[in-house]
């Protein structure tokens, strides 16, 4: 199936890069070796029904899921997973790839996340 992935607004993905900015400083502090592909996390907030289109769209780009929480509010969470290196690069196509999703499925992206890899010492 191929999907044709809709245009994002470029204020959202701005603001989504400021976030992302100060996530990748956290992960270079903790002596991140940005290169190193290793697993990441993203998160979408929607309902069980909404979820099932965001797995079958996301699973043609690798994501797998991982879980699906309910908040202390009552609102569902689906967190995925993908590997991935998390340099400026990459993680600007991942937030451009979830934000085409949240587009395509109704949903709210969440963010991403993931554990700071170091080189070989």
């Amino acid at each position: 199936m191929s999907l044709n992935l809709p245009p994002v607004d470029e204020a959202r993905l701005a603001a989504e890069w400021e976030a992302d900015k100060s996530v990748l400083a956290n992960l270079a502090e903790n002596g991140d070796v940005a290169r190193i592909a290793r697993p990441v996390d993203v998160s979408f907030k929607g309902s069980e029904k909404d979820f099932e289109r965001v797995l079958t769209i996301a699973s043609q780009f690798g994501f797998v899921e991982l879980d699906r929480e309910e908040d202390e509010d009552g609102d569902l969470f689906l967190f995925l997973e993908c590997v991935q290196p998390v340099d400026e690069q990459s993680i600007r196509a991942l937030t451009k790839k979830c934000l085409q999703i949240e587009i395509l499925c109704g949903v709210e992206y969440d963010g991403w996340g993931c554990e700071a890899r170091g080189g070989v010492h």
